[in-house]
């Protein structure tokens, strides 16, 4: 009987270890709490933003007040746009939530989308990359400038706008901007809406400076600065503060030099401002082929006659070509020295 009953609690003794043996085989089941849970995706979505777009809704919702531009009836937004696609004499302005790369590898969360065909190209490291050859051009193109019941507006660059120094040849050179009076620190503002393409420093030339490229078709140029408040890729509205005046590159006092470019070639600032008067001169304007009359005439020379005072460097502003392509035309390295009369080959 005995040994009975130590045969009994043996056996379950043994039946116990081969349980707890079993039971160690599955690891231990831990219910986390649902709150930390939560929390923790919820910080791990702080960035992400998911959303579905309806296009139909929003379209029968478009308003001045929104942030769309539509300059035609039937509108694709199904077609991503970007800086670097477009439709010609067609300006957009439409959320696409994309994030565009250009060919500098800078990324641009660009809602942005040109209005002229030229405007495909991009190159935030040179201020004239469109190859235009005003001789060709023929055509009479209407640059609407600003659009206020779009919301589509205009600004000076500035506070008030003394002219120090017109565009137009001095100095032996040809001038391209409209230089105007200010205070080192003034701010400086970006005439229309558009996009920055070019940020950089000029030492013999602009000094600091900014190209920003317009929805207009237009590009401006803001030279001279003490600082750039923008950068490559930013979009701006008209009025935004871009930069802050100076005196720096090759300037002979504080001011700003003001550019208005199509295509990438300078045209008189002077015919779409009245900088005296602080306003603007008209809501379109009209670009035609005489409006690059100084340059096509300038380019036709072949050869120009060194005269006292002027340099390789001067010479190659005066005619629109770059120094590299001067002296390759004549052989010469840039530290040549010139004679008064000697012809410079310039195309």
């Amino acid at each position: 009987m005995r040994y009975s009953i130590l045969f009994v609690i043996f056996c379950f003794n043994l039946s116990i270890g081969i349980f707890d043996a079993d039971a160690q085989i599955f690891p231990k089941i831990i219910k986390k709490n649902n709150a930390s849970q939560t929390s923790t995706a919820s910080q791990e979505r702080k960035n992400i933003e998911l959303r579905g777009f309806d296009q139909e809704s929003y379209l029968r919702t478009l308003s001045s007040v929104t942030d769309s531009i539509i300059f035609e009836n039937n509108v694709n937004l199904g077609r991503v746009r970007s800086i670097i696609s477009e439709d010609q004499n067609i300006m957009v302005w439409a959320p696409t939530n994309q994030l565009v790369k250009v060919s500098e590898q800078i990324q641009i969360d660009s809602i942005w989308v040109t209005a002229f065909e030229y405007y495909s190209s991009w190159d935030s490291n040179k201020i004239d990359i469109y190859n235009f050859d005003p001789k060709t051009f023929k055509d009479t193109v209407n640059i609407q400038l600003y659009d206020e019941f779009f919301g589509y507006n205009w600004k000076m660059p500035l506070e008030t706008t003394p002219v120090t120094s017109p565009y137009g040849y001095r100095w032996r050179r040809w001038h391209y901007g409209t230089d105007l009076d200010l205070n080192t620190g003034d701010p400086v503002y970006s005439g229309f809406d558009g996009i920055v393409r070019v940020k950089s420093y000029d030492r013999y030339g602009y000094g600091y400076y900014v190209v920003i490229r317009h929805k207009n078709g237009l590009e401006t140029l803001y030279g001279h600065l003490s600082k750039q408040l923008v950068d490559v890729g930013q979009e701006v509205k008209a009025g935004d503060i871009i930069g802050k005046g100076g005196n720096t590159g090759r300037s002979s006092g504080s001011h700003l030099h003001y550019e208005l470019r199509y295509r990438g070639l300078a045209f008189d600032a002077e015919k779409v401002y009245d900088f005296p008067e602080y306003k603007i001169l008209g809501q379109n304007y009209l670009i035609t082929p005489d409006l690059f009359g100084n340059i096509v005439q300038a380019r036709t020379n072949a050869y120009h006659k060194v005269k006292k005072g002027e340099t390789l460097g001067s010479i190659a502003s005066k005619y629109g070509v770059s120094l590299s392509a001067l002296t390759r035309l004549n052989g010469i390295s840039t530290r040549a020295i010139l004679r008064i009369g000697q012809n410079i080959r310039v195309r």
